[in-house]
């Protein structure tokens, strides 16, 4: 009988180290962390034709509003309409009397990437 104690005992510590030896699990990939190709874009277009009038870092006005933090607002700064997919996309393309239209700038799938760029700042 002392023996299966003894081998225990010495068998307890190795078991231990090899199940801390062992790599930790892969962590699954969070949303943050696989880059949207519609927004990168977006940004790189938002870069091109909107930064010379909006923060996209601020919620400050340059010529335009700052639009940082738009989306958790809730709704527009001159407007006070809310901030949807479809008023997003209406408020680029269609502009108002502060913001020309970019109907004529943009196509239809660079307006869809600008919409999902504007709603992550």
């Amino acid at each position: 009988m002392k023996r299966v104690f003894v081998n225990l005992a010495t068998a307890a510590p190795v078991v231990t180290g090899m199940v801390f030896a062992q790599n930790p699990p892969a962590k699954s990939p969070s949303k943050k962390s696989a880059p949207n190709p519609a927004v990168a874009r977006g940004k790189e277009l938002f870069t091109k034709k909107c930064s010379v009038c909006h923060n996209a870092d601020s919620d400050s006005k340059k010529i335009g509003p700052g639009l940082k933090g738009l989306s958790r607002r809730g709704t527009f700064t001159v407007k006070r309409e809310k901030v949807t997919d479809q008023s997003l996309k209406a408020w680029i393309e269609n502009g108002d009397a502060l913001m020309p239209p970019f109907r004529d700038a943009l196509e239809a799938d660079q307006v869809k990437d600008m919409v999902a760029y504007v709603k992550t700042l």
